[in-house]
């Protein structure tokens, strides 16, 4: 059963008439800005999804991942109707939809990663161009780093951020 799109206006009416807003985002990305309401609940969690036969509304930042998701979504609803926002929070926004943000809260994990990652290439590109050669080794480095992790699943330097002070209270 693939989950029908529901524009901001419907998804609206949905949640109007009962049904559940569900956040599929990690929880980073929920505690900078979030719709009034959602239940944040990460895919790596969506198992968890409370089985009560209320409509569920799915959503992300931009309707990719509860798209790529939705045969899995709709089996965590158990029977439930299922429906994804379409356009996910950057749609509901656009539409004049409130969101709750927080703009004290760290940026989300990833895109502390894309900084640092490409802060270090072009560190490493500079240096060798510069410097010495051999500093192109750490474009190399992080480069094989981003390489693993895409293969695997596994970012260490997401792991290494995630517990830096500034991102503590997002993620715990």
């Amino acid at each position: 059963m693939t989950p029908a799109s529901l524009s901001p206006a419907d998804t609206r009416a949905a949640i109007d008439a009962g049904a559940r807003l569900i956040d599929i985002r990690n929880a980073d990305e929920h505690a900078r800005e979030h719709i009034p309401g959602a239940i944040n609940m990460p895919l790596d969690r969506i198992v968890d999804l409370p089985r009560d036969g209320r409509p569920v509304v799915f959503h992300c930042k931009s309707g990719m991942r509860t798209s790529a998701h939705a045969a899995r979504l709709a089996t965590a609803a158990a029977g439930a109707p299922v429906y994804i926002l379409s356009g996910g929070i950057d749609a509901w926004r656009a539409a004049g939809q409130a969101t709750v943000a927080d703009p004290a809260e760290p940026l989300e994990i990833m895109r502390q990663v894309q900084i640092a990652a490409g802060a270090l290439v072009l560190t490493g590109v500079l240096l060798g161009q510069f410097v010495a050669p051999g500093f192109f080794g750490l474009s190399a480095f992080v480069g094989a780093g981003l390489l693993f992790a895409g293969m695997t699943g596994w970012c260490g330097m997401a792991r290494l951020l995630r517990i830096m002070p500034w991102n503590r209270r997002a993620t715990a």
